[in-house]
């Protein structure tokens, strides 16, 4: 359930991949930040070798080398969703919670409207390089469409919006809760999920 540039590739879980850990060899039935396109990237670094002071300059030079590098993650992960469009649900493989809560989408989705990947594999690593985050980063349940992504309590409302009645009117009117209300509640739980539900050796989905 991972993908890889190069190497021997494989399929498994609706994903490229190359050769696996045990851990991610057991997970099944698997398979952003809006970014800007490669011409918009230069456009704006034209702009920003015209600024002053140099600090500013170099600031903003920053910031494009970063966007830059998205949006060749992008390009690098295309494939995801050449043939496939349903959107990817990145989670901790090892998280009982988390794992439970895939279950949970799963058996709610009668269409099978999303895909889901462990965020330890390697193509989960690459979906978040392709959202902006550190490829180690399993913080936060991670919803990856083809030309956006969500994070934390916005990443929840998406899937719900996607899975069964009652759950998208559900979303409508959880949505109009402010967002650092619902992101203080979610990571609460997020951050004692191993205390208070366990861990396990390996993902079960």
């Amino acid at each position: 359930m991972g993908f890889a540039i190069g190497g021997s590739v494989k399929l498994l879980c609706g994903l490229p991949h190359t050769t696996q850990t045990q851990s991610q060899a057991n997970c099944s039935n698997s398979m952003a930040l809006l970014l800007p396109p490669s011409a918009a990237v230069g456009r704006f670094s034209s702009t920003v070798s015209s600024l002053r002071p140099r600090k500013l300059n170099n600031t903003f030079a920053t910031l494009s080398q970063t966007w830059s590098e998205e949006a060749n993650w992008v390009e690098a992960t295309s494939s995801f969703f050449d043939q496939d469009k349903r959107p990817i649900m990145l989670f901790d493989g090892v998280c009982n919670l988390c794992n439970g809560g895939v279950k949970f989408v799963r058996d709610n989705d009668r269409n099978k409207t999303i895909r889901y990947e462990p965020l330890q594999s390697e193509a989960g690593k690459m979906l978040l390089r392709r959202s902006g985050r550190a490829p180690d980063d399993i913080s936060s349940v991670v919803l990856v469409e083809n030309d956006r992504s969500y994070i934390k309590s916005e990443a929840v409302l998406k899937i719900m919006e996607y899975i069964d009645f009652p759950f998208p009117q559900l979303a409508f009117l959880v949505q109009f809760v402010p967002l650092f209300i619902k992101d203080f509640a979610y990571d609460n739980v997020a951050n004692n999920r191993y205390t208070i539900f366990g861990r396990s050796e390996s993902c079960e989905i």
